[in-house]
Protein backbone atom coordinates (compact mmCIF):
# COMPACT_ATOMS: atom_id res chain seq x y z
CA UNK A 1 0.00 0.00 0.00
CA UNK A 2 1.25 3.47 -0.88
CA UNK A 3 -0.57 6.34 0.79
CA UNK A 4 -0.43 9.38 -1.52
CA UNK A 5 -0.18 12.95 -0.27
CA UNK A 6 -2.85 14.61 -2.39
CA UNK A 7 -5.98 13.94 -0.35
CA UNK A 8 -7.71 14.82 2.90
CA UNK A 9 -9.77 12.78 5.34
CA UNK A 10 -13.41 13.65 5.92
CA UNK A 11 -15.98 12.30 8.36
CA UNK A 12 -17.23 8.69 8.47
CA UNK A 13 -14.17 7.31 6.71
CA UNK A 14 -14.70 9.32 3.53
CA UNK A 15 -11.66 10.83 1.81
CA UNK A 16 -11.45 13.72 -0.63
CA UNK A 17 -8.88 13.27 -3.39
CA UNK A 18 -7.06 16.43 -4.49
CA UNK A 19 -5.12 15.13 -7.47
CA UNK A 20 -7.36 16.45 -10.23
CA UNK A 21 -10.22 18.83 -10.89
CA UNK A 22 -12.88 16.24 -10.01
CA UNK A 23 -11.90 16.40 -6.30
CA UNK A 24 -13.65 13.05 -5.79
CA UNK A 25 -15.19 12.28 -2.41
CA UNK A 26 -14.50 8.58 -2.09
CA UNK A 27 -16.40 6.20 0.16
CA UNK A 28 -14.56 3.31 1.91
CA UNK A 29 -13.83 0.51 -0.54
CA UNK A 30 -14.40 2.73 -3.58
CA UNK A 31 -12.11 4.48 -6.07
CA UNK A 32 -12.31 7.90 -7.65
CA UNK A 33 -13.20 8.53 -11.29
CA UNK A 34 -9.69 7.47 -12.31
CA UNK A 35 -10.05 3.97 -10.86
CA UNK A 36 -6.58 3.92 -9.27
CA UNK A 37 -6.96 6.04 -6.12
CA UNK A 38 -8.85 3.89 -3.63
CA UNK A 39 -10.23 4.48 -0.14
CA UNK A 40 -9.05 1.59 1.99
CA UNK A 41 -10.10 1.87 5.62
CA UNK A 42 -10.33 5.66 5.57
CA UNK A 43 -6.94 6.10 3.92
CA UNK A 44 -6.26 6.71 0.24
CA UNK A 45 -4.17 4.10 -1.55
CA UNK A 46 -2.47 4.75 -4.90
CA UNK A 47 -2.96 1.35 -6.52
CA UNK A 48 -0.55 1.95 -9.41
CA UNK A 49 2.44 3.17 -7.40
CA UNK A 50 5.48 1.41 -8.86
CA UNK A 51 3.32 -0.45 -11.40
CA UNK A 52 3.99 0.92 -14.90
CA UNK A 53 2.36 -1.08 -17.70
CA UNK A 54 4.26 0.67 -20.47
CA UNK A 55 7.83 1.95 -20.46
CA UNK A 56 9.76 2.87 -23.60
CA UNK A 57 12.58 4.98 -24.94
CA UNK A 58 11.06 7.40 -27.46
CA UNK A 59 12.16 10.34 -29.59
CA UNK A 60 11.00 13.42 -27.70
CA UNK A 61 9.13 14.59 -30.81
CA UNK A 62 6.66 11.75 -30.20
CA UNK A 63 5.25 13.41 -27.07
CA UNK A 64 5.00 15.78 -29.05
CA UNK A 65 7.57 18.33 -27.89
CA UNK A 66 9.31 20.29 -30.64
CA UNK A 67 10.99 23.05 -28.62
CA UNK A 68 12.31 20.97 -25.73
CA UNK A 69 15.63 19.21 -26.39
CA UNK A 70 14.75 18.44 -30.04
CA UNK A 71 16.31 15.31 -31.47
CA UNK A 72 16.90 13.80 -28.03
CA UNK A 73 15.57 10.60 -26.48
CA UNK A 74 13.07 10.53 -23.62
CA UNK A 75 12.13 7.71 -21.25
CA UNK A 76 8.34 7.37 -21.30
CA UNK A 77 6.21 5.48 -18.80
CA UNK A 78 2.55 5.12 -17.90
CA UNK A 79 0.17 3.07 -15.77
CA UNK A 80 -3.50 2.11 -16.07
CA UNK A 81 -6.41 4.47 -15.35
CA UNK A 82 -7.59 7.93 -16.40
CA UNK A 83 -9.78 10.73 -15.07
CA UNK A 84 -11.38 11.31 -18.51
CA UNK A 85 -13.30 8.94 -20.75
CA UNK A 86 -12.59 10.18 -24.26
CA UNK A 87 -14.53 8.26 -26.89
CA UNK A 88 -11.60 8.49 -29.33
CA UNK A 89 -8.85 7.46 -26.89
CA UNK A 90 -5.89 5.91 -28.69
CA UNK A 91 -4.49 4.37 -25.49
CA UNK A 92 -7.82 3.08 -24.21
CA UNK A 93 -6.46 -0.42 -23.47
CA UNK A 94 -4.56 1.05 -20.54
CA UNK A 95 -6.29 4.37 -19.82
CA UNK A 96 -9.73 2.79 -19.45
CA UNK A 97 -8.40 -0.34 -17.79
CA UNK A 98 -9.20 -0.67 -14.07
CA UNK A 99 -7.31 -3.92 -13.52
CA UNK A 100 -4.04 -2.97 -11.86
CA UNK A 101 -1.25 -4.86 -13.56
CA UNK A 102 2.31 -4.37 -14.64
CA UNK A 103 5.59 -5.37 -13.08
CA UNK A 104 7.05 -3.73 -10.02
CA UNK A 105 9.34 -0.84 -10.86
CA UNK A 106 10.31 1.55 -8.11
CA UNK A 107 11.60 5.09 -8.63
CA UNK A 108 15.26 4.08 -8.35
CA UNK A 109 14.91 1.46 -11.10
CA UNK A 110 13.21 3.96 -13.41
CA UNK A 111 15.91 6.58 -12.89
CA UNK A 112 18.71 4.04 -13.29
CA UNK A 113 17.24 2.98 -16.63
CA UNK A 114 17.30 6.58 -17.85
CA UNK A 115 20.80 7.21 -16.50
CA UNK A 116 22.25 4.00 -17.94
CA UNK A 117 20.98 4.97 -21.39
CA UNK A 118 22.12 8.60 -20.98
CA UNK A 119 18.60 9.90 -21.50
CA UNK A 120 18.22 13.58 -20.51
CA UNK A 121 14.48 13.58 -19.74
CA UNK A 122 11.56 11.37 -18.78
CA UNK A 123 7.91 11.69 -19.69
CA UNK A 124 4.96 10.65 -17.57
CA UNK A 125 2.54 9.77 -20.34
CA UNK A 126 0.45 7.09 -22.14
CA UNK A 127 -2.33 7.45 -19.57
CA UNK A 128 -3.03 10.53 -17.40
CA UNK A 129 -0.03 11.17 -15.08
CA UNK A 130 -2.03 13.49 -12.80
CA UNK A 131 -3.70 10.48 -11.20
CA UNK A 132 -0.35 9.00 -10.15
CA UNK A 133 1.46 12.25 -9.46
CA UNK A 134 3.06 11.01 -6.23
CA UNK A 135 4.80 8.17 -8.10
CA UNK A 136 6.05 10.64 -10.72
CA UNK A 137 7.39 12.99 -8.04
CA UNK A 138 9.20 10.20 -6.18
CA UNK A 139 10.88 9.31 -9.48
CA UNK A 140 11.81 12.92 -10.17
CA UNK A 141 13.27 13.45 -6.69
CA UNK A 142 15.98 10.99 -7.71
CA UNK A 143 16.08 12.04 -11.37
CA UNK A 144 16.84 15.66 -10.50
CA UNK A 145 20.00 14.52 -8.70
CA UNK A 146 21.16 13.24 -12.08
CA UNK A 147 20.08 16.42 -13.93
CA UNK A 148 17.22 14.66 -15.73
CA UNK A 149 14.24 16.77 -16.82
CA UNK A 150 10.63 15.82 -16.06
CA UNK A 151 7.74 16.06 -18.56
CA UNK A 152 3.96 15.68 -18.15
CA UNK A 153 1.91 14.71 -21.21
CA UNK A 154 -1.52 15.48 -19.82
CA UNK A 155 -5.18 16.16 -20.50
CA UNK A 156 -4.83 19.28 -18.37
CA UNK A 157 -7.40 18.22 -15.77
CA UNK A 158 -5.05 18.43 -12.80
CA UNK A 159 -5.74 20.41 -9.62
CA UNK A 160 -3.85 23.41 -8.29
CA UNK A 161 -2.67 21.13 -5.49
CA UNK A 162 -1.02 18.88 -8.06
CA UNK A 163 0.65 21.82 -9.82
CA UNK A 164 2.00 22.93 -6.45
CA UNK A 165 3.15 19.39 -5.63
CA UNK A 166 5.11 18.92 -8.87
CA UNK A 167 6.75 22.35 -8.67
CA UNK A 168 10.49 21.92 -9.09
CA UNK A 169 10.12 18.45 -10.60
CA UNK A 170 8.17 18.88 -13.85
CA UNK A 171 9.90 21.16 -16.35
CA UNK A 172 7.70 20.85 -19.44
CA UNK A 173 4.12 20.03 -20.33
CA UNK A 174 2.24 19.01 -23.41
CA UNK A 175 -1.44 19.62 -22.72
CA UNK A 176 -4.29 18.29 -24.84
CA UNK A 177 -6.76 21.01 -25.73
CA UNK A 178 -9.36 18.61 -27.07
CA UNK A 179 -11.87 21.15 -28.28
CA UNK A 180 -13.27 24.55 -27.40
CA UNK A 181 -16.83 23.95 -26.29
CA UNK A 182 -18.08 22.62 -23.00
CA UNK A 183 -20.57 20.51 -24.96
CA UNK A 184 -17.71 18.72 -26.76
CA UNK A 185 -15.89 18.05 -23.49
CA UNK A 186 -19.05 16.76 -21.80
CA UNK A 187 -20.19 14.52 -24.65
CA UNK A 188 -16.86 13.21 -25.97
CA UNK A 189 -14.55 13.34 -22.94
CA UNK A 190 -17.00 13.21 -20.00
CA UNK A 191 -15.34 16.31 -18.55
CA UNK A 192 -15.51 20.11 -18.66
CA UNK A 193 -13.57 22.66 -20.67
CA UNK A 194 -12.88 25.40 -18.12
CA UNK A 195 -10.49 23.45 -15.82
CA UNK A 196 -8.27 22.76 -18.83
CA UNK A 197 -8.19 26.42 -19.89
CA UNK A 198 -7.45 27.47 -16.31
CA UNK A 199 -4.55 25.03 -16.04
CA UNK A 200 -3.03 26.06 -19.37
CA UNK A 201 -2.97 29.66 -18.14
CA UNK A 202 -1.55 28.59 -14.78
CA UNK A 203 1.21 26.39 -16.23
CA UNK A 204 2.35 29.22 -18.49
CA UNK A 205 2.20 31.65 -15.58
CA UNK A 206 4.51 29.35 -13.63
CA UNK A 207 7.06 29.66 -16.46
CA UNK A 208 7.13 25.98 -17.38
CA UNK A 209 7.77 25.07 -21.00
CA UNK A 210 4.35 24.43 -22.55
CA UNK A 211 3.16 22.97 -25.84
CA UNK A 212 -0.45 22.21 -26.76
CA UNK A 213 -1.92 19.41 -28.88
CA UNK A 214 -5.35 19.22 -30.53
CA UNK A 215 -6.72 16.10 -32.19
CA UNK A 216 -8.99 17.26 -35.00
CA UNK A 217 -12.12 15.09 -35.06
CA UNK A 218 -14.35 15.45 -38.15
CA UNK A 219 -17.76 17.02 -37.48
CA UNK A 220 -16.97 17.31 -33.77
CA UNK A 221 -14.33 19.99 -33.20
CA UNK A 222 -13.18 20.83 -36.74
CA UNK A 223 -15.29 23.83 -37.66
CA UNK A 224 -13.40 26.97 -38.65
CA UNK A 225 -15.12 28.82 -35.80
CA UNK A 226 -14.00 26.36 -33.13
CA UNK A 227 -10.45 26.10 -34.48
CA UNK A 228 -10.23 29.89 -34.53
CA UNK A 229 -11.44 30.09 -30.92
CA UNK A 230 -8.76 27.60 -29.87
CA UNK A 231 -6.08 29.56 -31.70
CA UNK A 232 -7.28 32.83 -30.16
CA UNK A 233 -7.23 31.34 -26.68
CA UNK A 234 -3.67 30.06 -27.11
CA UNK A 235 -2.63 33.45 -28.50
CA UNK A 236 -4.17 35.17 -25.47
CA UNK A 237 -1.85 33.12 -23.23
CA UNK A 238 1.18 33.53 -25.51
CA UNK A 239 1.68 33.62 -29.29
CA UNK A 240 4.86 31.59 -28.76
CA UNK A 241 3.20 28.42 -27.41
CA UNK A 242 3.65 25.67 -30.02
CA UNK A 243 0.32 24.23 -31.20
CA UNK A 244 0.36 20.69 -32.59
CA UNK A 245 -2.54 19.70 -34.82
CA UNK A 246 -3.05 16.01 -35.43
CA UNK A 247 -5.47 13.91 -37.47
CA UNK A 248 -8.07 11.61 -35.92
CA UNK A 249 -8.19 7.96 -36.89
CA UNK A 250 -10.96 5.56 -35.79
CA UNK A 251 -10.37 4.06 -32.35
CA UNK A 252 -12.07 2.88 -29.16
CA UNK A 253 -15.76 3.94 -29.25
CA UNK A 254 -15.45 5.83 -32.53
CA UNK A 255 -14.40 3.00 -34.81
CA UNK A 256 -17.08 3.92 -37.36
CA UNK A 257 -16.05 7.58 -37.52
CA UNK A 258 -14.32 9.05 -40.57
CA UNK A 259 -10.64 9.92 -40.59
CA UNK A 260 -9.47 13.53 -40.62
CA UNK A 261 -8.49 14.66 -44.10
CA UNK A 262 -5.09 16.24 -44.65
CA UNK A 263 -6.75 19.37 -46.04
CA UNK A 264 -8.49 19.95 -42.70
CA UNK A 265 -5.20 19.77 -40.79
CA UNK A 266 -3.63 22.22 -43.24
CA UNK A 267 -6.65 24.51 -42.86
CA UNK A 268 -6.25 24.43 -39.07
CA UNK A 269 -2.55 25.24 -39.37
CA UNK A 270 -3.38 28.23 -41.55
CA UNK A 271 -6.00 29.43 -39.05
CA UNK A 272 -3.42 29.25 -36.28
CA UNK A 273 -0.87 31.22 -38.27
CA UNK A 274 -3.40 33.88 -39.30
CA UNK A 275 -4.37 34.27 -35.65
CA UNK A 276 -0.77 35.20 -34.91
CA UNK A 277 0.63 32.01 -33.42
CA UNK A 278 4.35 31.75 -34.19
CA UNK A 279 4.72 27.96 -34.03
CA UNK A 280 1.91 25.89 -35.54
CA UNK A 281 2.67 22.27 -36.45
CA UNK A 282 2.97 20.53 -38.96
CA UNK A 283 6.50 19.34 -38.67
CA UNK A 284 9.07 22.00 -39.54
CA UNK A 285 10.14 24.87 -37.29
CA UNK A 286 10.68 28.32 -38.81
CA UNK A 287 12.30 31.33 -37.20
CA UNK A 288 9.49 33.79 -36.36
CA UNK A 289 11.74 36.75 -37.16
CA UNK A 290 13.38 35.91 -40.50
CA UNK A 291 11.24 32.98 -41.62
CA UNK A 292 14.15 30.61 -42.19
CA UNK A 293 13.60 26.91 -41.57
CA UNK A 294 15.68 26.03 -38.52
CA UNK A 295 14.46 22.50 -37.71
CA UNK A 296 13.43 19.88 -40.28
CA UNK A 297 11.64 16.70 -39.22
CA UNK A 298 10.52 13.51 -40.88
CA UNK A 299 7.88 11.84 -38.75
CA UNK A 300 9.30 11.80 -35.22
CA UNK A 301 12.90 12.23 -36.35
CA UNK A 302 14.92 15.44 -36.61
CA UNK A 303 17.23 15.40 -39.62
CA UNK A 304 18.30 19.05 -39.50
CA UNK A 305 18.60 21.36 -36.50
CA UNK A 306 20.09 24.80 -37.09
CA UNK A 307 19.17 26.31 -33.76
CA UNK A 308 22.61 27.20 -32.40
CA UNK A 309 22.76 27.76 -28.64
CA UNK A 310 19.05 28.52 -28.68
CA UNK A 311 19.29 31.03 -31.54
CA UNK A 312 18.39 31.07 -35.23
CA UNK A 313 21.59 30.34 -37.17
CA UNK A 314 20.76 33.04 -39.73
CA UNK A 315 19.47 36.10 -37.88
CA UNK A 316 20.37 35.28 -34.26
CA UNK A 317 16.77 35.41 -32.98
CA UNK A 318 16.47 33.74 -29.57
CA UNK A 319 14.08 30.88 -30.22
CA UNK A 320 11.46 30.14 -27.58
CA UNK A 321 12.04 26.80 -25.85
CA UNK A 322 14.73 24.72 -24.14
CA UNK A 323 17.16 23.70 -26.83
CA UNK A 324 20.11 22.12 -25.00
Amino acid sequence: MFEPRLYERLEKGVVKCQACSWKCKIQPGQTGVCGVRKNEGGKLNLLVYGRPVSINIDPIEKKPLYHFLPGSKILSLGTVGCNLKCSFCQNWEISQNREVSGGRMGPEEVVNLAAENKIPSMAFTYNEPTIWTEYAVEIMKLAKKKNIYGVYVSNGYMSKETLDYVEGYIDAYNIDLKGFSDKYYREICRARLEPVLKNIREIYKRKKWLEITTLIVPKKNDSKEELKKMAEFIYSVSPFIPWHLSAFHPDYKMMDWERTKEEKVLEAIEIGKKTGLKYVYGQETFCPKCGTRVVARQGFWVWENKVIKGRCFKCGYKMEGIWE
